[in-house]
């Protein structure tokens, strides 16, 4: 997946929806659009990783829109701090293996192993778009 390249690039900037500039909704949004042909989701742009009961009313939306599911190519990750959603990022099935995308103010734009950050997250569910 050459596209890849790009995201790994992109710096974090809260509110960010792109071309080289996301947060983690963002960068989520756009990766499952335009890489994967997955429904567009709405943009809340407004939002920011200062508001997590607004951030968590935009992701219950979302969520309940979608159904909930194991880790698969495509699905929204979650990250759950009792009923706080503090972070999202995207799963893709590359090399026959699950990986991370994510990015954060932190660590920037990066792409790991599914285990591997699920060692950081207590909570994560998954959502894909429904059939």
């Amino acid at each position: 997946m050459s596209w890849l390249n790009k995201y790994l690039t992109c710096k974090y900037e809260d509110g960010g929806r792109g071309p080289k500039l996301f947060d983690c909704w963002g960068l989520v949004r756009q990766v499952r659009a335009v890489e994967l042909g997955l429904s567009e989701l709405p943009s809340y742009g407004n939002l920011r990783n200062t508001q997590p009961k607004e951030f968590t009313r935009a992701y219950e939306a979302e969520a309940s829109k979608m159904e909930e599911c194991q880790p698969e190519h495509g699905a929204i990750a979650a990250v759950l701090i009792g009923k706080i959603c503090s972070h999202v990022a995207v799963v893709l099935e590359l090399e026959g293996q699950l990986k991370i995308l994510e990015i954060n103010p932190e660590r920037g734009a990066r792409c790991l192993p599914l285990w591997s950050w699920r060692r950081d997250h207590v909570k994560v569910t998954y959502h894909r778009d429904r059939a």
